[in-house]
């Protein structure tokens, strides 16, 4: 299935790039967006920030054709990190009633250049993966030897000691497609997630929907794991004002810091209040995720 995008936006992408304007309520950021290399997640964003393309509504069920981010909230902030919104339901479970793949080349950020395991240790991007990566590797082989959970530690550590001289060519490449992420060298480069880049939220591999976060620093970790889309170019001042607002225990604004709205740069879909907003029920057909042109 082609993903049609908004033909406001094909024009923009024929001139180039596509630049955004989030208007929140604390100031403006714009964002220049990496059209060729991630081109359906640039035409979904813009399609969904426009109204263009259609998204569930949570009351009544009903596919729907509105501005999709228009009076969302920043539900995550975190200072020096990065602040995430795009969900319609504020508490990081919600999106746009469907899910798209991820848009990286693997290749181009090195991770097949890199390995998962440095001596004994996993390396520092993964780190934090441990359990995934015994899972993947290590946990089958010992059964493999039938060694299962309740066998004598000294024996699994002994059989794990002489496993894990074998899964020193894994790279970090082909340790994250074991878990299930998958890449497009064809692709141009991508872009690591680094301060000031705009990448989609997931809840794992190509689950992308509507949830977007804006990095405050450089997050390694990160790479390969998130479709980086854009970068800020003006407004990072404010981005880094909305990460410093209070917050509760689960990061999330005390008072609400809102989207009012997300708009193509000369989009002539008005602004809140600029014209009353409207609602055009879409025909209901199953949530596919849209393959690039």
């Amino acid at each position: 299935m082609r993903f049609a995008l908004p033909l406001l936006v094909l024009a923009t992408i024929s001139a180039g790039e596509t630049q955004v304007e989030i208007r929140t309520s604390l100031g403006s950021i714009t964002c220049r967006l990496f059209d060729a290399g991630c081109p359906v997640t640039v035409g979904n964003f813009c399609a969904l920030a426009e109204g263009t393309r259609a998204s569930r509504d949570l009351t009544s069920g009903q596919l729907v054709n509105r501005p999709f981010y228009d009076g969302l909230i920043f539900h995550r902030v975190i200072p020096g990190f990065m602040i995430q919104g795009g969900d319609p339901k504020g508490d990081g479970t919600g999106g746009p009633g469907f899910q798209f793949k991820d848009e990286i080349n693997a290749v181009s950020l090195g991770l097949d250049r890199e390995l998962a395991l440095q001596g004994d240790q996993l390396h520092p991007q993964c780190a934090y993966m441990g359990r995934q990566f015994v899972m993947t590797y290590i946990e089958p082989k010992l059964q493999g030897r039938q060694i299962g959970p309740d066998a004598p530690a000294e024996k699994r550590n002994a059989a794990i000691a002489e496993i894990i001289p074998q899964l020193q060519t894994v790279s970090l490449m082909q340790f994250y497609k074991d878990l299930g992420y998958h890449y497009d060298d064809s692709l141009p480069a991508s872009r690591k997630p680094m301060r000031g880049v705009l990448a989609m939220a997931n809840s794992g591999p190509d689950t992308n929907g509507s949830q977007f976060f804006i990095n405050l620093g450089d997050t390694p970790h990160l790479t390969g794991k998130h479709t980086v889309f854009g970068e800020v170019v003006a407004g990072m001042e404010v981005a880094i004002a909305i990460a410093a607002v209070p917050r509760d225990e689960r990061d999330k604004p005390l008072q609400p810091v809102r989207i009012i709205g997300i708009r193509p740069l000369g989009s002539r879909v008005p602004w809140p209040g600029e014209a009353p907003a409207t609602t055009t029920p879409a025909p209901d057909a199953p949530a596919a995720a849209p393959t690039a042109p």
